[in-house]
């Protein structure tokens, strides 16, 4: 199994998934408003004119396109993208305007973070940088599920 690696990504590569990367994240920032009303429901969203399915569809397509440029370099990495929005979703807020560039750049941070960790910790050993995403994500989608599961009861 895989757990994801920076090991062989290369400049040329990052340099050719630029510009398609920069497009989807222009096309969800320019979506914020929209995401902002269908968190409020989409009966809601529908109410002050928002076409919900057209909405839904784009996310998805330019979502699915962003998650397969990430894993075209880099391999499967989990947790980031459950762990890095819900925090910062505590710290900005749930406006999508906000929450995307933030979450975007603590994403970039938190792999910067993790891959140092990777090269570092045993003297002489690359460790896979999903290893230590799954590490410190493994516990916290204990958490949240842990959560989840008691506000339920209440």
């Amino acid at each position: 199994m895989n757990m994801g690696s920076f090991n062989a990504a290369n400049w040329e590569q990052v340099t050719l998934l630029l510009i398609p990367t920069l497009i989807g994240l222009v096309v969800l920032v320019a979506l914020s408003r929209e995401m902002n009303a269908i968190v409020l429901g989409e009966e809601s969203a529908q109410n002050i004119g928002v076409n919900v399915e057209i909405v839904k569809k784009i996310i998805i397509v330019v979502a699915s396109l962003l998650a397969a440029i990430a894993v075209s370099v880099s391999g499967i990495i989990g947790f980031v993208g459950l762990m890095v929005p819900h925090l910062f979703r505590l710290i900005v807020g749930s406006n999508h305007k906000k929450l995307l560039p933030v979450s975007l750049l603590g994403g970039a941070i938190f792999m910067l973070i993790c891959d140092t960790i990777a090269r570092s910790a045993l003297e002489g050993m690359d460790i896979p940088v999903g290893i230590i995403t799954s590490i410190i994500g493994g516990p916290y989608f204990l958490y949240l599920l842990k959560k989840t599961s008691k506000n339920k009861l209440i």
